[in-house]
């Protein structure tokens, strides 16, 4: 085997910007691993549980590709994860479709027995070509022999363009699978070259920006719409964006619906309970909030019952902000789809209409009844909200999130596990100056690399606190995480563990069945004490809520070892608690 050629694929990765690797131990990947690890300007990690090593990898892309969002900066660092042949390919599969979902770009190797030994009976032999399906960009397949020139250039002009496309938007993960002959190891003594030449291929890319008429007719159907409305759905926090839709909050006053995953939190006047106040069925009331023009943009939301309302009560038009790919129609409204950045939309809108608003000597900020709707509707919910009489008899999941956001010191990072937490979390909501950052897995909604996906974070931000708020299922579910040898000390664990999937003992259809206990809810009796020991991690359980709020005075300070904060709760008082929050508001609208 010509191990030059596999050398070249660690000096593109490099000169590309791929330069943090999460790698998994394997003979069949050893030429690869041997090469990246040896790159001089390539830093590798390794984690033995390939699916813990993905989402970890993923997390890490998550906060990298932040710099290209907020600063369009081309040079941002990617990131590559590697593999073995056989079930360590699949096991990466839960992260690829979760950064599918999320475009967020990722480099997939995955190395592979020479084609003539597929279905031969062979050790750790699968089908592996596209083996990831839809969920990448595209998957490409090395050649397995090297001697003609013909083929090193093949193998050149692949990785060059797999990263490309990876970075291209939308962003998303590619896969790269590798066939390897024997022999896999350099001789002893052998040492890489790095320096050979290589031709590195790039692709250039601009701002989106739409044709005059066709933005002058956006023009025209904003100021025919006396009610508009903003959606976010899940986005990174980009001070540009908040920037302009703060401009056009604070001029022309319309509703920004800002849900936990859209980062938009910071907007003054954005609402942020509306997850509380839309439990109103009421068919007047949802009339009277629906928009004229809906405009969106982002992926995923948290609150079902804003999609509820948007879909029973579609507005007139809803345009969607996205400048590439195949984009959602979640309300069943879509009517135009604008292919530009949203901080270039919005940027542009509000000059715009700045400008006509100069001419016509209009008066700005004036009161809309549509927007002024909207607010009392929030600020109810809000008083409501912090004026709860929280059951203190027993700690329980609720109370507990609401003491954390609480205390959650401003500019960091949290990190929120799928079923409940995130769900509380949109609840409670965090007031505009708190500049908290969120991350949730919602590309495809598991539970199955929460910790994982914050571990890559911290990593990525050392100089900030990376909180992970999860659920105990989500937690031991994913506890690999924390078996690797680089775990950060930035990271915060905080553990709500009610000893099974609370979830469903709360939301109606499995909370009726008499096989809640055995098949939905899986008891479990595991505490994360062992855990902590196991990993060297420090460790707290409060099992009250004046422990937890003496333990919240201290848990974000820095520490040399990351933490876990476990909350033990009862799941019946967990789902009381709950119910009497939810059935209390509604007895006072």
């Amino acid at each position: 085997m010509n191990l030059q050629i596999i050398y070249n694929i660690a000096e593109i990765c490099a000169r590309k910007n791929v330069r943090q690797w999460m790698l998994s131990p394997g003979s069949r990947v050893a030429p690869l691993t041997i090469a990246l690890s040896r790159h001089p300007q390539i830093k590798s990690f390794t984690m033995s549980d390939e699916r813990s090593a993905a989402f970890t990898a993923f997390g890490m892309a998550q906060q990298l590709s932040k710099l290209y969002h907020q600063q369009k900066q081309k040079d941002f660092l990617l990131v590559g994860l590697a593999c073995t042949s056989g079930s360590a390919a699949y096991n990466y599969a839960p992260a690829i479709a979760e950064a599918f979902y999320q475009e967020i770009p990722l480099i997939v190797f995955t190395a592979d027995r020479p084609p003539e030994w597929i279905d031969q009976l062979d050790g750790q032999t699968i089908r592996q070509r596209n083996i990831y399906g839809l969920h990448v960009k595209k998957s490409y397949e090395l050649p397995v022999d090297y001697d003609h020139p013909d083929a090193v250039w093949h193998v050149e002009r692949i990785v060059n363009e797999a990263i490309n496309l990876s970075k291209s938007p939308p962003f998303g993960p590619v896969h790269i699978n590798a066939p390897f002959r024997e022999p896999f190891y350099p001789q002893p003594g052998e040492i890489p070259h790095f320096d050979s030449p290589l031709r590195i291929i790039e692709t250039l890319s601009g701002e989106t920006n739409l044709a005059k008429p066709l933005w002058n007719s956006l023009l025209d159907d904003w100021e025919e719409s006396p009610k508009i409305l903003i959606v976010p759905g899940q986005h990174d926090f980009h001070p540009d964006l908040i920037k302009y839709l703060g401009l056009l909050y604070q001029d022309y006053k319309m509703p920004i619906v800002s849900d936990t995953l859209s980062n938009t939190q910071s907007i003054a006047g954005a609402v942020r309970y509306h997850d509380i106040f839309l439990m109103d069925k009421s068919p007047d009331f949802l009339e009277s909030l629906r928009p004229d023009l809906l405009i969106t943009f982002g992926k995923s939301l948290i609150s079902k019952a804003l999609k509820l309302f948007l879909r029973k009560f579609p507005a007139r038009e809803h345009w969607h902000i996205q400048v590439a790919g195949i984009p959602p129609d979640t309300f069943q409204s879509l009517t135009k789809v604008i292919p530009m950045y949203p901080e270039a939309f919005f940027r542009q809108l509000y000059s715009d209409l700045d400008f006509i608003n100069m001419l016509d000597q209009d008066e700005e900020g004036e009161d809309n009844p549509y927007h002024e709707l909207w607010q009392i509707y929030n600020a109810k919910a809000e008083r409501y909200v912090h004026s709860f009489d929280f059951p203190q008899e027993k700690l329980t999941d609720f109370l507990a999130v609401y003491e954390l956001l609480q205390a959650l010191p401003p500019r960091n990072i949290l990190h929120l596990a799928n079923s409940m937490p995130v769900r509380y979390v949109n609840y409670v909501a965090f007031p505009p100056w708190a500049e908290i950052e969120i991350c949730v897995n919602r590309g495809t909604s598991g539970i199955d690399g929460c910790t994982s996906t914050a571990l890559g974070a911290a990593l990525m931000t050392p100089d900030q606190t990376v909180v992970l708020l999860s659920g105990d299922l989500a937690f031991f579910y994913d506890r690999n995480a924390l078996w690797n040898n680089f775990i950060p000390s930035n990271l915060r664990i905080v553990l709500l563990n009610n000893h099974s999937g609370n979830i469903f003992r709360i939301i109606e259809g499995p909370s009726q069945q008499p096989e809640l206990e055995q098949y939905f809810e899986t008891i479990q009796t595991l505490e994360a004490e062992n855990t902590a020991r196991d990993f060297n991690l420090s460790y707290k359980k409060v099992e009250t809520l004046a422990a937890l709020q003496d333990q919240l005075k201290t848990f974000f300070e820095p520490s040399d070892q990351a933490v876990i904060l476990e909350i033990i709760t009862d799941k019946i008082e967990n789902a009381s608690v709950w119910k009497l929050f939810k059935d209390q508001f509604l007895e006072k609208l």
